[in-house]
């Protein structure tokens, strides 16, 4: 995760890219790709809102590592020098499609975010270190009283991967989409018939503090609810919500073993984690001890980070993943046999990751992108495809 408590610079890819198939972007891009430098991607605002949207293509080239933004007809360039104090980013915003209307433009090889605004464009500025983002969880950020969001891309030499996340907060809503080479098109990440109002509704009947998740603006207007990470950063989240969950977890494991089969085409390869203390050892198959955790705190367990962290290797990574979907989504202790992949089981236990679950339960097809390791089990909201002829992004009505 990469928006804190101050403004931080980029890179673009926050953990939810981390966490899927953006994973890709550390691979090579194979000879004589057939992918094309840009796509066209088309936006289509159907919110139903009046007022100007204000579109953002920023991100990574991957071809050179430079940080910049792309304009309408995806021409890369590269951000100018920063300062300290911070000093304004050149405006890079297009202009976006009027209330029922779309408009394309054209998206270059990034690793990156599209952003969208309504009615207002998003402050910018640049460090020494680059592009300072916006970071609504932080009151003095310029951006807090704007309603935007982003959705995160990819596109290189194997394909396009593009997501809708709620990792940071849960905003104005939007689907993104992709026409293949076939002419089909996958589509994800839109809400129920009434799920963007019933998630607010559901925060605020949660017991337990989830309700402070949720920002408004001064005249009232509801504008987003942090993720429960940056809930607890800010003390909107009481810091001890899921420990009495976490508190049975290690109980259990104290006289169970846990075993984790973290690759789903490596059925055979196996971790076997106990608690000792204040630490879950992890074997292999041998008995070796191949890593260790110590008790995690909902800090962690949001974040899928500090002590919970997953480094992109080849073990304590991909069982800290697990982990974590395991913690957020409450399986840990009806199944000890991780990852539990069932829908019907995420969810139930009374100390839950709620932020999560109110929002898994209002999408159309059950996916979303609400904490960083939701694609364990393939539930993220992600449309992926090695030929992509055209990406979709949708605004939809804020019902």
């Amino acid at each position: 995760m990469l928006a804190r408590l101050t403004r931080p610079a980029l890179p673009l890819t926050t953990a939810t890219a981390l966490a899927g198939a953006l994973l890709a972007l550390g691979t090579p891009e194979p000879a004589g790709a057939a992918v094309p430098d840009t796509i066209p991607l088309t936006v289509t605002n159907n919110s139903g809102r009046t007022g100007p949207v204000h579109l953002y293509d920023l991100g990574t080239q991957l071809s050179t590592g430079r940080q910049g933004w792309a304009d309408a007809n995806g021409t890369f360039h590269a951000w100018p020098a920063g300062g300290n104090p911070p000093t304004p980013a050149p405006d890079a915003a297009i202009a976006g499609p009027a209330a029922g209307q779309s408009t394309t433009i054209r998206v270059p090889r990034f690793s990156g975010r599209i952003y969208f605004s309504y009615g207002q464009k998003l402050v910018f500025e640049l460090t020494t270190g680059g592009l300072v983002q916006p970071a609504v969880q932080n009151p003095g950020d310029p951006n807090r009283d704007i309603l935007f969001n982003w959705s995160e891309y990819t596109l290189d030499g194997s394909g396009l991967w593009l997501n809708s996340t709620q990792v940071d907060m849960f905003s104005a809503p939007y689907a993104v989409g992709v026409r293949r080479a076939d002419g089909s098109v996958s589509s994800t990440g839109h809400l129920r018939s009434g799920g963007y109002s019933g998630f607010f509704e559901a925060l605020r009947g949660q017991p337990g503090g989830w309700a402070g998740l949720i920002q408004t603006r001064s005249d009232g207007t509801v504008l987003r609810a942090l993720s429960p990470l940056y809930g607890v950063e800010t003390g909107a989240l009481p810091a001890n919500v899921m420990d009495d969950y976490v508190n049975r977890v290690w109980q259990k494991y104290a006289t169970t073993t846990l075993t984790v089969t973290p690759f789903a085409d490596r059925p055979g390869t196996k971790y076997y984690g106990r608690v000792s203390g204040n630490v879950m050892n992890f074997t292999d198959s041998s008995g070796s001890v191949v890593t260790g955790f110590q008790k995690p705190d909902a800090d962690s367990v949001f974040g899928c980070h500090k002590l919970l962290d997953a480094p992109n290797d080849a073990v304590r990574g991909p069982i800290s993943r697990t982990l974590c979907a395991g913690f957020n989504r409450s399986t840990l202790l009806t199944d000890p046999h991780q990852p539990d992949t069932s829908t019907a089981d995420f969810y139930q236990d009374a100390v839950t990751n709620q932020y999560a679950r109110a929002i898994h339960a209002r999408t159309a097809d059950g996916k979303a992108y609400a904490f960083a390791f939701d694609d364990v089990g393939d539930q993220e909201s992600l449309v992926h495809d090695g030929s992509p002829q055209q990406a979709y992004l949708t605004l939809d009505p804020l019902d």
